[in-house]
């Protein structure tokens, strides 16, 4: 058996949390004007990529950002998860970099295969590539609008995201590729490319494509001015995408999960889990039903490694991990008050999304979407695990128990809403050499040899006579 401890960052703002009353509400918020805001967004960027780097060094296993844009009211922010942790990787040898997650629906899909492949590569092979459809309107109506993935429309939104990933892996996975789907061509079947230089590239013998797969070969457009790439029928038929990731055939993908539509794909695709806010018994029913989907469907892996064990296979990094907020309480360190306001926040904001729905245990309805979310309901479900070091290992260890993990992964979510990044980091420090090495005694752990990139550059000695 094994444990694999990771870092979730949602990017909470560090501005002190107040109540505003609104139509008979009492709503917190973000405590600060627009321009508060954005001061506290840059603090927040600087803190994610800080902590990144701390996280490695404190030994944790995995560092997970999510993507979210334009929020003023505190809850979350995180624009480009891929660049803050290719700041990350640049600076750390161990840690793995995942997303929970890039939401694909709002990017060109080679785009971001090109990205998240340069993450890849500079981190020697480290990402982890969370994909997601979106949910939050003031989000997908503005970049998804592009590629027909308006959130307003489930069924368009999850076609297009479909789509996207299979041309991701097509991107990674082929040496020169092309697709024709109901979103995207790739290329465009228009596209002029009449280059001397492809031309020559791909008459050689042996290059992995000939010149007529590359190119549907035509003669110079007598209609057609500009240069001589322009002025012909020749037409493009493949590209290659560069780079590729390091990891063969393609990095394990991660999908955030809450409905059995979304777990039965992720399941039979091979795509790892990520589970946030499910109380134990709920988390309990849908690794049941992920591990349920894979069997079925042959125990689908991207190395096709066969069956993985259940919750989680820490050699395979197969399976599924759950997140619990992590607050520590102890020898002056942490301060509950404040961590319920930060959790009252936060789930303002989320709650009407459908989260509060699944906070209810796995016998009960789903919640209604309308409830107030309290710090009290969360720290009884023990989504929220605040408290002293032994409530917290043994709430950790109860999820492993209850949920029926054989190894065992799971995240911590220390960032909240109105405390500082140098209280953050002294959660994590706590954490790391108080709670994980009881962790560790308890579940085990597996040693892994350091992927990394040289990246150090010795200045060039001046040549003198």
């Amino acid at each position: 058996m094994a444990i694999e401890i990771g870092v979730f960052h949602n990017g909470a703002s560090d501005l002190p949390v107040k109540h505003v009353q609104y139509n008979g509400d009492t709503v917190a918020v973000n405590d600060g004007d627009l321009p508060a805001t954005h001061a506290s967004a840059q603090r927040t960027i600087i803190n994610q990529v800080r902590q990144g780097i701390l996280a490695d060094q404190l030994g944790f296993d995995y560092w997970f950002q999510t993507e979210h844009h334009f929020q003023p009211e505190g809850a979350e922010l995180s624009p480009s998860p891929l660049l803050a942790e290719t700041a990350i990787a640049s600076r750390t040898k161990n840690i793995r970099l995942g997303q929970a997650a890039n939401i694909v629906t709002w990017w060109h899909p080679i785009r971001i295969a090109e990205q998240a492949a340069m993450l890849d590569v500079i981190s020697g092979g480290r990402l982890e590539f969370g994909i997601g459809r979106g949910y939050q309107p003031r989000e997908n109506e503005v970049f998804g609008w592009a590629y027909g993935s308006t959130i307003q429309d489930q069924e368009r939104n999850r076609a297009y995201f479909e789509e996207a990933y299979d041309i991701i892996i097509k991107a990674w996975t082929q040496d020169s590729m092309s697709h024709h789907g109901e979103f995207m061509s790739i290329p465009p079947s228009y596209t002029k490319w009449g280059h001397k230089q492809t031309h020559a590239y791909f008459s050689q013998e042996g290059m992995g494509r000939t010149l007529e797969q590359v190119l549907k070969l035509g003669a110079p457009d007598m209609y057609s001015a500009g240069n001589p790439v322009q002025a012909t029928t020749t037409k493009l038929l493949e590209i290659p995408v560069y780079p590729q990731p390091l990891q063969k055939p393609y990095p394990q993908m991660w999908e955030p999960l809450t409905s059995p539509r979304s777990i039965r794909f992720a399941a039979e695709r091979g795509i790892n889990g990520y589970f946030i806010v499910e109380p134990n018994s709920r988390l309990k029913q849908n690794i049941d039903l992920y591990h349920d989907e894979a069997e079925k469907a042959g125990w689908p892996d991207r190395q096709d490694r066969g069956e993985f064990k259940r919750g989680w296979d820490a050699e395979r990094r197969r399976g599924v991990v759950t997140c619990r907020y992590i607050h520590c309480v102890d020898k002056g360190l942490g301060d509950m008050d404040r961590a319920a306001r930060a959790l009252e926040l936060q789930w303002d904001y989320y709650g009407p999304f459908g989260f509060a729905a699944v906070l209810a245990e796995a016998d009960e309805p789903f919640y209604d979407l309308n409830m107030k979310v309290t710090a009290e309901l969360l720290r009884d479900k023990k989504v929220a695990i605040h408290g002293s070091k032994q409530y917290v290992i043994d709430s950790i260890m109860e999820v492993k128990e209850q949920c029926g993990y054989d190894d065992f992964m799971f995240h911590t979510w220390f960032e909240s809403a109105g405390f500082q990044g140098e209280e953050i980091e002294a959660q994590m420090q706590y954490f790391a050499e108080e709670i994980m090495p009881v962790l560790h005694r308890e579940c085990g752990r597996i040693e892994r040899e350091p992927s990394s990139v040289d990246l150090d550059v010795q200045p060039r000695v001046p040549v003198t006579a």
